[in-house]
């Protein structure tokens, strides 16, 4: 399809929804589609991920917030979106809208299905997000990145697909790639990251732990680590001090070349950065962030812990102690990370972004609700009617 029809991708104001948002926006403009984004005043910092495509900022509220003013001003200013989506999606009108999560993406999408425009969300973690929630009943399909997602209801599953969380196609093209061999006394690459805003969590510990084991195993490392400005200092005299080789940064920019020859990931397990870590097949030890939305952190890594991709270490056990014993049992059996490798390039799903485009693609076409892929990308009916989440329970 390349009729040079409209998309519209409307995100919130955090990386784990704008950056698959921009993959796909890539695509798609590879495709001969026009693009448009829309997003919110958190998400307009992101704008350059998006190159030179038009991005449109519209009001937006935290309908979740407790209090009854902060409650009264998120619904006026949840009104006042959709108003300026309905006349932007009104004047322009595309073929199809997909929302990638975020409050921003609610009126833009309340907007889409009032104006009977074709729609679809996506959503990124192994738990259905809030804003998700809120429209599915609206909305023509849902895209979901795993299999098992909570929140599922029968009637959601109906128009769900599931497409993975897309990638980078450098990052992509890792997946013919083999796992970097490790040998007994080679050096071995650790790459450790914290998200789009870094985690003073593995700045503490990680060094620590580094530090913690025998003199063997610290003169093989070589460690490469996102780091808070605010920690930069501590952290690289920390590994100054216990002569572990040690290259810290703010933001990796050459995340894909950095894949490519490490060993082992210590991080966060956000959407983005699991999915990233899947397709390039890496193991993993992964502390879910305790405080994000719904715990959807612990169920992003749950998935990689079951299918043995990786390990999940919950926060309060994360110790210095507990992480130099995991890396020296995993240095010391070299089979055991190739095997972990092996198994989360099984969980990648490096062609997310082709299925994800084909879905939009086959939506915004005339009478079209779906992709040609669809019987393929059908979710897992586990048990679709629990729709309850317990803390840690996916």
């Amino acid at each position: 399809m390349t009729d040079g029809s409209l998309i519209v991708l409307a995100a919130g104001g955090t990386g784990g929804h704008l950056f698959p948002a921009s993959v796909v926006a890539e695509e798609l403009t590879r495709r001969g589609h026009e693009v448009m984004i829309v997003t919110d005043a958190r998400g307009i910092r992101f704008a350059r991920i998006f190159g030179d495509r038009e991005v449109k900022v519209i009001s937006s509220g935290r309908v979740t917030e407790s209090g009854l003013r902060t409650k009264l001003e998120a619904t006026l200013a949840l009104g006042k979106g959709v108003f300026e989506a309905r006349n932007t999606l009104g004047a322009r009108k595309p073929a199809a809208v997909v929302g990638f999560g975020g409050y921003a993406t609610m009126p833009v999408m309340l907007a889409a299905t009032s104006l009977g425009i074709p729609t679809c969300v996506h959503e990124q973690n192994a738990v259905l997000g809030r804003v998700n929630r809120w429209v599915a009943p609206l909305v023509d399909t849902i895209a979901l990145s795993y299999g098992k997602t909570a929140f599922m209801t029968p009637g959601r599953v109906e128009k769900a697909r599931v497409t993975g969380n897309p990638v980078r196609a450098e990052v992509a093209a890792l997946a013919d790639k083999p796992y970097p061999g490790l040998t007994a006394d080679g050096i071995v690459r650790i790459l450790v990251v914290g998200g789009s805003l870094g985690a003073s969590i593995l700045s503490e510990i990680v060094p620590m732990a580094m530090a913690a084991l025998p003199p063997a195993v610290r003169s093989r490392l070589q460690i490469t680590q996102q780091c808070r400005a605010e920690d930069m200092e501590r952290t690289r005299a920390q590994y100054a001090q216990a002569g572990v080789a040690a290259e810290l940064a703010e933001f990796l920019e050459d995340m894909p070349e950095r894949l490519s020859w490490t060993h082992l990931v210590i991080a966060r397990a956000g959407a983005s950065t699991l999915a990233e870590v899947a397709a390039a097949g890496r193991p993993a030890i992964l502390v879910p962030l305790p405080i994000a939305t719904d715990d959807h952190q612990t169920a992003n890594a749950r998935s990689f812990e079951e299918t043995g991709a990786g390990w999940l270490v919950p926060q309060p056990q994360f110790t210095a102690a507990d992480l130099a014993k995991r890396v020296q049992k995993l240095v010391n059996r070299p089979e055991a990370l190739a095997e972990a490798a092996a198994a989360a390039r099984r969980l990648g799903k490096p062609e997310a972004t082709r299925l994800l485009t084909d879905l939009i693609e086959g939506m915004a076409r005339p009478g079209g609700q779906g992709s040609r892929h669809k019987d393929n990308m059908k979710p897992e009916k586990t048990n679709p009617s629990d729709t309850t989440l317990k803390r840690g329970v996916a």
